[in-house]
């Protein structure tokens, strides 16, 4: 057998295992090509996205990985309606307020916002339903918060975060702890006073509680949205 087909074999099964995966349901199409995978599809939800991808670079010989994952969206929108939301969530969030703000239209970029002396910049692109984010910004929290926005935006099917941080910030558990915090206070469907958040080499642990389980999966999800996130594990407790 060839080490490629090895290699694809291999990632087929993990994420056969994988109880997040539904690959009866939803498909994912694997392709190995100099040292790359390449992994193309639908998932239902970002847990699905974060683990078949971690689980796929968990395999010997995958040197890199080709991301063609997209979420099913919630709702169907066309890219220049998700890109408008994108902005007006970006324009509504105190902590970007310094940031210029472009939408890429078309290849172009057109002024979402101008700030005098602006500290960083945000570009907003969308296609066939992925946001890519570019530009730079102040801090991690920042990058991370941008990220989420995005994502929450229910037509959103990727997110791509390519901000960066200027000056540079030495990324740590202690960042990723402050950006959760932050997402889950931003969230109204949430109640971020009831929930503990830990985390250890970017894995994230949840405690608390909270009144349905419809929160509790939310408040999983907005982990799972923030970037360099690598598991989330949930233990919080519906109130009886």
């Amino acid at each position: 057998m060839k080490t490629e087909e090895r290699i694809v074999i291999e990632v087929a099964a993990a994420l056969e295992r994988e109880t997040s995966v539904n690959l009866h349901r939803f498909p994912l199409y694997l392709g190995f090509a100099d040292g790359a995978l390449t992994i193309e599809g639908e998932v239902e939800n970002i847990m699905a996205k974060k683990r078949a991808l971690e689980l796929a670079a968990a395999v010997p010989g995958v040197a890199g990985i080709i991301d063609r994952i997209r979420l099913v969206p919630a709702t169907q929108m066309e890219d220049g309606e998700i890109r408008d939301h994108v902005c007006t969530a970006l324009l509504a969030e105190n902590l970007l307020a310094p940031c210029a703000i472009w939408a890429i239209v078309k290849g172009k970029p057109e002024v979402v916002r101008e700030t005098d002396g602006a500290i960083g910049s945000i570009e907003v692109e969308v296609t066939d339903g992925a946001v890519v984010l570019n530009g730079a910004v102040s801090s991690l929290s920042a990058k991370r918060l941008a990220g989420v926005l995005a994502w929450w935006v229910p037509g959103s099917r990727d997110v791509v975060n390519g901000l960066e941080v200027s000056p540079p910030e030495e990324d740590n558990d202690d960042e990723v702890v402050d950006a959760v915090r932050l997402v889950l206070e931003k969230d109204p469907f949430v109640n971020a006073a009831q929930i503990r958040v830990g985390c250890r080499n970017f894995s994230v642990n949840l405690e608390g509680l909270v009144k349905t389980e419809a929160q509790r999966q939310m408040a999983e999800a907005d982990a799972w949205y923030v970037f360099r996130v690598d598991r989330v594990v949930n233990l919080l407790q519906v109130e009886e």
